[in-house]
């Protein structure tokens, strides 16, 4: 991924850290969301049903809200789309760089804007303060470009920025690996691959409850300040992106 080539092995150390990374920041992101305005930020399934709690108790405003933020998870994705999975089904170079450059920009402005009081003071209710609506597109924004990149690069194997999915494989791979012996006859190149994508998985499930946890301990100290913190680790991947990707023409020719 970090080459920006077509040809993307799903359990290659480089993708990995990644992963990994990715799960963490999406972690620390969702902590800071909920801390902030007490809605989860790529849980897409609870916006359809914090909409359908708020219509059924005639709060028409705010069920128009919980139907509107997550749209932008999904213009997120697209955005993506365009940058990776439309450019490698059209066998060019993914624009990885792009997609993790606009989200840094959203997460810096994230950040600026609660420190200019865009979104009202940290840790209001969506009720007592409408402008936390901003926040939570700006926040689904993000995760739509870091899932659908993601997804785009695992060959929709990986998703980083909720559970329900790697938990879902999780559970199946570890049927798989526990009844190893009846299936190896006719699947041992399954079972091979399946022992790394355990691994993957308990590690992103790992990874995101770490930055929650980290999430958890720093938001209430520093409030909007803590999304430094993924806009800090989206930077380190963007400029080891841009890196390979201009270096590594050089570093060919010069081995040959």
């Amino acid at each position: 991924m970090l080459y920006g080539n077509e040809s993307i092995s799903h359990y290659t150390r480089s993708n990995i850290t990644i992963w990994m990374l990715m799960a963490f920041q999406a972690g620390v992101l969702n902590m800071g969301g909920f801390m902030a305005c007490h809605r989860f930020v790529s849980h897409v399934t609870g916006f359809a049903t914090f909409f359908g709690h708020e219509f059924s108790q005639k709060n028409r405003s705010q069920a128009l809200g919980m139907l509107i933020v997550p749209l932008f998870f999904l213009f997120g994705a697209m955005v993506s789309g365009y940058l990776v999975d439309l450019r490698l089904k059209l066998h060019k170079k993914p624009k990885y760089y792009i997609a993790y450059a606009v989200m840094l920009i959203l997460i810096l402005l994230t950040t600026l804007g609660g420190w200019l009081g865009w979104f009202g003071p940290f840790g209001a209710f969506l009720e007592e303060s409408r402008k936390g609506y901003l926040l939570l597109i700006l926040l689904c924004f993000t995760c739509g470009i870091q899932n659908g990149t993601i997804t785009s690069v695992s060959r929709s194997v990986v998703r980083t920025t909720h559970l329900t999915g790697i938990t879902t494989d999780l559970g199946i791979g570890l049927v798989r690996l526990l009844n190893k012996q009846n299936l190896s006859k006719e699947h041992g190149e399954l079972l091979e691959s399946e022992h790394k994508a355990t691994f993957m998985r308990v590690g992103i499930i790992a990874m995101f409850v770490l930055g929650s946890v980290v999430g958890g301990f720093l938001f209430p100290v520093v409030g909007f300040s803590g999304f430094l913190i993924p806009a800090f680790t989206t930077g380190i991947l963007l400029v080891s992106m841009i890196y390979f990707q201009t270096r590594s023409p050089h570093l060919k020719s010069e081995r040959s």
